[in-house]
């Protein structure tokens, strides 16, 4: 992932709500969710949401599939990965460990 796309997925992520609809529909998994749905568990208005959901679409987060009369979103689990692997790609690099242990531990 180039630095571009990475600074366009964590700005898209960058306001307290498209992040908690994000997290919506990272917890529905897979399947996704119509945007009634995502309405009624965020209690964003629907104009509101409609633009969210563009926002995180246009940053490659949500993908949006028409079925019938409803568009279901799915959060795009891959493209969340890759953000995830990006940010942490050069975790403790300036510590000069040889064994690339990762800087947090498990919370186990």
């Amino acid at each position: 992932m180039e630095s571009v796309a990475a600074a366009e997925g964590f700005s898209a992520m960058g306001s307290e709500s498209r992040l908690a609809v994000l997290q919506i529909l990272v917890r529905a998994g897979k399947d996704g969710l119509p945007v009634g749905s995502i309405q009624e568990r965020s209690g964003i208005p629907p104009s509101t949401l409609a633009h969210h959901l563009k926002f995180l679409a246009a940053a490659g987060l949500v993908s949006q599939e028409r079925q019938g009369r409803s568009i279901v979103n799915r959060a795009d689990f891959d493209h969340l990965e890759a953000l995830a692997g990006f940010i942490l790609r050069e975790c403790c690099a300036d510590q000069g460990s040889a064994t690339n242990a990762p800087c947090v531990e498990d919370a186990a």
